[in-house]
């Protein structure tokens, strides 16, 4: 019986009420519940952008070299340099470990293009590499610092940044890395 009642009232009241109140009604209750779903949402994606941002900032520690000078003779720092190269037949290995290192970056590394060349001077051969990325700006950065440990013979010569949009999180870079190589066989790592 008081489901009845109560059933009636209800009916009453909703006669009574404008048509467009009903309906103003109706969009802020919409509202309310699109609100409360946005806003986690939306808190959830500022929280991975401020860590983003830290990530970005702070950069992993560098474990610092001691160059090692000798004062014995200028031949001396020759062999030492020499010593330093990487081979030409290492290679191959070696941008096996740059795409491996990609993979553990989390990074969506293409197909890069590579150019030999000879320095004349120096007596050594060099290994040009143009690598076109795809990740966040911190997975880039971790992965040019481990690619430089895991090669002490190569050097980071350029970096780009694109971005198509500045909602996206994800972004397109262009490292170009060169290899330091020298074809004697006495070479070290």
């Amino acid at each position: 019986m008081r489901l009845a009642t109560s059933a009636l009232r209800l009916r009453l009241a909703l006669r009574a009420l404008n048509p467009v109140t009903i309906a103003a009604l109706l969009l802020a209750l919409a509202g309310l519940l699109a609100l409360a779903w946005v806003l986690p949402a939306r808190e959830a994606l500022e929280a991975e952008r401020l860590r983003a941002r830290r990530a970005a900032a702070l950069p992993p520690p560098v474990a610092s070299v001691t160059p090692v000078v000798l004062e014995s003779g200028a031949s001396e720092n020759l062999a030492v340099f020499r010593a330093a190269l990487g081979r030409q037949r290492d290679v191959e290995p070696a941008l096996k470990t740059l795409f491996g290192i990609a993979a553990k970056s989390g990074l969506v590394l293409r197909q890069g293009e590579y150019k030999r060349g000879v320095d004349r001077n120096a007596k050594l051969h060099t290994y040009q590499i143009n690598l076109p990325v795809k990740g966040s700006y911190a997975q880039v950065w971790q992965f040019a610092l481990q690619a430089l440990r895991a090669l002490p013979y190569a050097s980071l010569d350029d970096v780009s940044f694109k971005r198509d949009n500045i909602a996206e999180t994800g972004l397109e870079a262009r490292l170009r890395l060169t290899l330091y190589l020298s074809d004697a066989p006495g070479a070290q790592r």
